[in-house]
């Protein structure tokens, strides 16, 4: 998707900038061509000989340059794009972006281009939370500017918080729904659910399962990555949130339902979340205390709303294409063709999960596509590569004159 994009990356001076290094790699290892730009703090944290050496091209660094601006270079330079990106986006970098300075060649070229910007911004969480930075990324968002993260966790200064850079491959993720957006689901919704759900037995315990969310996260940012405008659905996970996806982080089975029943109608709805069957049938608003000659041997249990089989029958807003997932631990793909007749849906992915954490929280998976066609027998592989062979089968079943149930 990003073979002959040209990626203008604009690196300014924060810790993050080390990862710039790793962008630019996976960048070029998609086929696209870098060219950099860096503010004279960048060069304190990450060598302008690094960053030549992994663009194979000259990092940019001087305004004044007698050579570069004698041909308007940061005219040039801003202009002999396909996109820009900002990574890291300090808090002074979008600061300027925001009031229009160009007191240096990289806000300068922001200032002078006539191509998007997606920033990926990295600070400290007290500076992302300041209402200064917080009007400038209003501010900029209202101007067009495109945003891969910040992302939550530990920082280089020893605080927690949100203000972590995006991983380069979330920034890439962004970067190719940027250019998907004329993809093969441009114009298309999608809904994914995903990870598991909790049902609360009282304040402190609830009833769960094993899943981790990787394989429903990795789905929605491969539709995302097609052009899909997609929606996240997803129970407790500690999976980071898909870069360009919409995402609505739910508890319960029944919150989820409900989030999905109300963004209907959509084009494909892909149900990857192992959704919690059952809940306690009394809400306790205390905490069940754990009292000699009073155990919890009895746990009264009521049936969770079905959500995959709520949006297969949703009449006229159903999507033309619901997809479910049948995790079976024997019989895989016998329990998979009943649990498609019985849903209603038009597609059951099916795997073996017998293996426990092998599958729940691991990095693979093997799949059988059920169909009223039959059943597709996938060899195993990563998560990711599952996501992406169902995108595109995805892509495929909603091409014009195809029968979406295929």
């Amino acid at each position: 998707m990003l073979r002959n994009k040209r990626i203008l990356l604009v690196i300014s001076g924060g810790i993050a900038a080390y990862k710039s290094l790793e962008l630019i790699r996976l960048l070029r290892e998609r086929g696209a061509s870098v060219r950099c730009v860096m503010t004279e703090a960048a060069c304190e944290f990450v060598t302008p000989l690094s960053v030549s050496a992994l663009s194979e091209d000259k990092a940019y660094c001087d305004l004044f340059s007698l050579t570069d601006e004698s041909e308007m270079g940061h005219i040039r330079l801003s202009r002999e794009a396909d996109l820009l990106v900002v990574a890291p986006a300090t808090a002074n970098i979008l600061a300027k972006m925001a009031g229009g300075t160009c007191d240096d060649l990289a806000s300068t070229v922001l200032l002078a281009t006539d191509k998007d910007v997606l920033a990926a911004p990295a600070m400290n969480v007290r500076m992302w939370t300041h209402p200064a930075t917080t009007a400038n990324v209003s501010r900029l968002r209202n101007h067009g500017v495109r945003f891969a993260g910040p992302t939550e966790g530990p920082m280089a200064c020893g605080e927690f918080g949100e203000g972590r850079m995006a991983e380069p491959d979330q920034i890439v993720a962004e970067i190719e729904r940027y250019f998907g957006r004329s993809g093969l689901l441009a114009g298309r919704q999608a809904i994914v659910t995903s990870g598991p759900t909790h049902e609360a037995i009282d304040p402190v315990r609830y009833i769960a399962n094993r899943s981790s969310g990787k394989q429903g996260h990795a789905i929605a940012a491969a539709i995302s990555q097609c052009g899909a405008d997609t929606l996240l659905v997803t129970g407790p996970s500690l999976e980071p949130d898909p870069a360009g996806v919409k995402v609505v982080h739910i508890e319960s089975a029944r919150e989820m339902h409900d989030a999905c029943v109300a963004h209907l109608p959509v084009d494909v709805a892909v149900c990857a979340a192992a959704v919690a069957d059952w809940r306690p049938a009394h809400d306790q608003p205390q905490k069940i205390k754990k009292t000699s000659g009073n155990p919890l041997s009895q746990l009264e249990l009521t049936e969770n709303p079905d959500i995959l089989a709520a949006i297969a029958g949703a009449g006229e807003k159903r999507p033309k294409l619901v997809i479910g997932f049948a995790a079976e631990t024997e019989d895989i793909v016998a329990h998979a063709t009943e649990k498609l007749a019985r849903k209603g849906c038009d597609w059951m992915l099916a795997n073996d999960v017998s293996c426990g954490t092998d599958t729940f929280g691991g990095d693979f998976n093997e799949i059988h596509l059920v169909s009223k066609n039959g059943v597709e027998n996938w060899p195993a592989m990563s998560k990711s590569g599952v996501a992406d062979q169902l995108a595109s089968r995805i892509c495929n079943a909603l091409s014009p004159g195809q029968d979406a149930a295929e």
